[in-house]
């Protein structure tokens, strides 16, 4: 079983050697106001035994059964990642069975890297609070190097919280890119530094011209803009590394237009693009549960004293085995 709490998810996931009999989820309603975390931690105490049920009678499992269990340890915000760890660990004590903490970006790429079949890829890992280029690195030991990244705000918060600046309900990128849809666009700041990229000039720039300009106009052009930054940089990493496998992976990677962009640098290169179905870019507990199991096969399991939380918890400081 794999608990998911980071943010605005609580997510459970179980699976049986890599198959998937179970992702469940219930998530905070962000209406225009964003993510308060004391109030999504509240929302989450509420839904954990709920979401556990439901996704033990989808799987055709008893809690008996359950062999081990993993949990977000980090990053995310530390109120929400509180009670996936508390989960876990009553599950873990009362089952008496092994726990293993789960990085969240790790287990959004690895899900994404099973789900296309592919073998060593690099990947665009593009979420709320993340934005980052990555390829599998064997030293000092097994992690995933980060090639690029963002100097300041993921893609997935800046789009959020546009989506808040101009009063959209709910407040979310998906939101965004539905008003894109009918957009002209306006020039706006672009920021690339070799694959690294920025994301706040943007958002000051587009926030300004709000009311200025249409929503639609100023929704296709921050879209377009941030995803033809990520592009480049992601193109140069590509080139650079002789790669000829692309997974894009994370909450933003339920973009169409994103996944689109991409399909096209790598047709123009002949390389592979690859993105999991969209139950496994949002945030879930699918992800966590599959590297947990795989973690655990390989006794990479923690005592109940050091399974911890890590708000900051960097994705090359993880050990992905």
């Amino acid at each position: 079983m794999g608990i998911e709490s980071s943010a605005h998810t609580f997510g459970v996931g179980i699976v049986d050697n890599g198959r998937m009999l179970a992702n469940e989820k219930m998530m905070y309603d962000v209406g225009t106001h964003g993510m308060i975390p004391a109030k999504v931690a509240e929302t989450h105490v509420k839904n954990a035994g709920t979401v556990i049920e439901t996704a033990l009678g989808k799987a055709k499992v008893s809690m008996r059964e359950i062999e081990g269990v993993g949990y977000t340890k980090g990053p995310g915000i530390g109120a929400c990642l509180q009670i996936g760890q508390l989960a876990a660990k009553t599950i873990a004590i009362g089952l008496g069975v092994k726990i293993t903490p789960v990085n969240h970006a790790v287990a959004h790429v690895e899900i994404t890297k099973h789900e296309s079949k592919m073998k060593d890829p690099i990947a665009l890992y593009v979420s709320g609070g993340n934005s980052q280029i990555l390829k599998l690195a064997q030293t000092p030991f097994p992690h995933y190097q980060i090639l690029g990244e963002t100097f300041d705000v993921g893609v997935g918060n800046m789009l959020d919280a546009f989506a808040r600046e101009i009063k959209l309900k709910p407040a979310w990128g998906s939101t965004v890119a539905k008003l894109a849809a009918n957009g002209r666009y306006v020039e706006m700041p672009y920021t690339v530094k070799g694959m690294d990229f920025a994301f706040t000039g943007l958002l000051t720039y587009a926030s300004e011209l709000a009311g200025k300009r249409s929503n639609e106009d100023l929704c296709y052009s921050i879209q377009e803009t941030s995803f033809s930054m990520l592009c480049e940089a992601t193109e140069r990493a590509l080139l650079l590394t002789n790669s000829d496998e692309l997974e894009l992976c994370g909450g933003v990677a339920q973009s169409s237009r994103l996944q689109e962009m991409l399909r096209s640098v790598c047709k123009e290169h002949g390389m592979r693009f690859g993105v999991a179905k969209n139950e496994y870019n949002a945030d879930n507990g699918g992800m966590i549960a599959y590297v947990a199991e795989r973690m655990l096969k390989k006794g990479a399991s923690e005592t109940i004293a050091k399974c911890d939380i890590q708000q900051k918890y960097r994705i090359d400081k993880a050990v992905v085995v």
